[in-house]
């Protein structure tokens, strides 16, 4: 069972690295003046896409859109953090961390099926 879910789960990782990469670079596009981020952001938009489609072959839509959002919002606001010296607040940071909480109690205590 683990061995047939598995790639699943490399699927969902890559859909979400693959968009975390396209929305760290919509900052860098200025105006749409610069076509490399540009690029960057559509081929890691498509990607995500594909990836996520991928993986719904054996996760329920709810479960991997709400890993592949909550995941992907965290790492976000790291790299926002980061790379751009984007600022939190205690209200900023303690919104992440109850998305952190929810991205953990539905991954261990959900009965969502993956198949």
């Amino acid at each position: 069972m683990l061995k047939h879910i598995m790639p699943h789960y490399l699927f969902l990782v890559i859909a979400i690295i693959s968009e975390v990469i396209a929305t760290t670079a919509l900052k860098s596009i200025d105006g749409f003046s610069r076509w490399g981020p540009i690029a960057v952001a559509v081929v890691g938009y498509v990607l995500a896409i594909v990836f996520l489609m991928l993986c719904l072959r054996s996760f329920p839509v709810g479960v991997a859109y709400a890993l592949w959002s909550g995941v992907g919002m965290v790492l976000i606001a790291f790299l926002g953090y980061v790379v751009h010296d984007q600022k939190l607040d205690v209200a900023g940071m303690a919104g992440i961390g109850l998305i952190i909480a929810g991205v953990l109690v539905l991954n261990l205590f959900s009965q969502a099926k993956i198949h």
